[in-house]
């Protein structure tokens, strides 16, 4: 059988089933909510503090090295061969955690989670090249949805399976070495993609724009000029330029990977050039770094709270509650209406002091309960803002662009959550105990606030002042249509 062999077939269902297929059971992992109660537990007996300092830094630094190699690698394969090694290294992985022992083997074990988390930008960009450009929206809220609904349907499954059948550990990572070994296979009967976005682009293409790109915003788009100014986006190109592989301004070498590189090199100037969405990729960069920080260390502080040899803990639950409540959350975030434009850097930095206060919250208090609590108001509230960046940071950008600008945004994050690592967590640094990491979370989130908190004010302030100049100029009551000279400038070039 050759596994990667070219799909003659143009529909876009037997993909997209495949492809949600292999989401589902790559995320049906019940042995993840209670992966700090095995490893602390009686089947690898690891402390703590050597799981804290010396095990989960592993998964954050080999992440950061290995994203931007499997970016550009993924790009160039096509895809599939990369989505094959998620499969083979979640295998690994569970392998690992089912028959390994000691600290080295669970080193070695993170180092292959890091890399199943760089991988995963293929599972996301697959679509992009094996269906046309009207299903993109249909077909990414059907792959997003799956891994939810798996996620959530595992967590659900491993507590009832602890609390009900009083299931060990162990058996959870069994189920879950399963799970993910049929990920592997369905894996091998994608169909291979003929093109990609960058390295295998069709010469001359139409660019590919989200085909929601005017939902996200009422208000029109705008990017600074060289006159320190600013001016709607239909008055100058869109950002979602040429990104075929062609020239947009000036030659291009010749050499194929070094024309895409110097392509992305211009986008990414031409990207983050708009301060609008310099800003948007601000929080997201440092508000994921610390989203995936709080994500890697909370069940250690769950268990530092209620330690699982002692208590009945409900860590499955949890999870199940908070995605599913970040689920919902995102789906509020698409039907609310509101000029993000202008009050988007405040919704910033009151949901980041939400973020800012749960954590704080989850540090000072000695209950459980309101310690899970503090972990669901948490999630969710990231997850809804999170929802939002990704709107308004696609708005205006092609597939291609989006995608970059995600991949590099992640990156920096990446960056800055190994510089916490390193500071706060490993041992080469100060090597805090849990509960004094999440007083830090608390207080970066709170500095996160309060920086978007400015900026807002500045933004309000300054649309206020505006349109009082503006009525100042025109001699004209708020209440009376304005006619300026701008206007009449525009019903002439029309």
């Amino acid at each position: 059988m050759n596994c990667c062999r070219t799909s003659p077939n143009p529909s876009w269902v037997f993909p997209t089933v495949n492809l949600c297929c292999f989401g589902f059971f790559s995320m049906m992992k019940p042995s993840e909510p209670f992966v700090v109660p095995y490893l602390a537990g009686p089947d690898k007996n690891i402390s703590l503090s050597m799981i804290t300092n010396e095990i989960f830094p592993i998964w954050t630094y080999s992440y950061l090295v290995l994203l931007l190699p499997v970016f550009i690698l993924t790009d160039y394969v096509r895809y599939k061969p990369v989505i094959i090694l998620q499969g083979i290294s979640l295998i690994i992985t569970w392998l690992l955690l089912v028959f390994g022992q000691g600290v080295k083997a669970m080193q070695v074990l993170e180092f292959f989670y890091g890399m199943v988390s760089a991988t995963e930008v293929a599972y996301y960009a697959y679509i992009y090249s094996v269906v046309s450009p009207e299903h993109y929206q249909k077909v990414s809220s059907y792959c997003r949805s799956i891994t939810l609904v798996a996620y959530t349907a595992a967590s659900v499954l491993a507590q009832l399976l602890v609390s009900l059948a009083s299931l060990s550990y162990f058996y959870l990572n069994v189920i879950s070495l399963v799970s993910v070994s049929v990920a592997f296979l369905l894996s091998l009967f994608l169909p291979m993609p003929k093109k990609s976005m960058f390295f295998h682009a069709k010469p001359g293409k139409e660019v590919r724009k989200p085909p929601n790109k005017n939902a996200a915003s009422d208000a029109p788009y705008k990017v600074n000029t060289a006159g320190g100014g600013e001016k709607p986006t239909s008055e100058i190109p869109t950002i979602s330029g040429n990104l075929d592989g062609g020239p947009s301004s000036g030659p291009m070498p010749r050499n194929v990977a070094l024309s895409v590189f110097v392509q992305w090199f211009q986008d990414l100037k031409e990207c983050y050039s708009s301060k609008r969405l310099f800003y948007w990729s601000l929080w997201w960069a440092f508000s994921t770094a610390g989203f995936n920080q709080v994500l890697n260390y909370v069940q250690i502080l769950w268990d530092y709270k209620a330690p699982s040899q002692n208590s009945t803990i409900y860590n499955g639950a949890v999870e199940a509650i908070a995605t599913f409540g970040g689920a919902l959350a995102a789906c509020t975030a698409g039907c609310v209406k509101v000029n993000w434009d202008l009050l988007g850097e405040l919704a910033l930095a009151l949901f980041s002091a939400a973020d800012a206060g749960s954590l704080l919250l989850m540090h000072y208090t000695t209950n459980i309960w309101v310690c899970y609590a503090g972990f669901v108001i948490f999630k969710s509230s990231y997850m809804l803002l999170i929802t939002i960046a990704a709107f308004q940071i696609a708005v205006n950008l092609s597939v291609e662009r989006y995608a970059l600008v995600f991949g590099i945004n992640t990156f920096i994050a990446l960056a800055i959550q190994t510089g916490m690592t390193v500071a706060v967590v490993g041992t080469q640094g100060l090597g805090l105990p849990v509960s004094v990491q999440f007083l830090i979370y608390g207080s970066y989130f709170s500095v996160i606030a309060g920086i978007f908190l400015m900026r807002s004010i500045y933004i309000i302030y300054s649309a206020k002042c505006g349109k009082e100049k503006c009525r100042s100029t025109t001699g004209q009551n708020p209440s009376e249509p304005e006619n300026s000279m701008s206007d009449m400038n525009t019903v002439t070039q029309f």
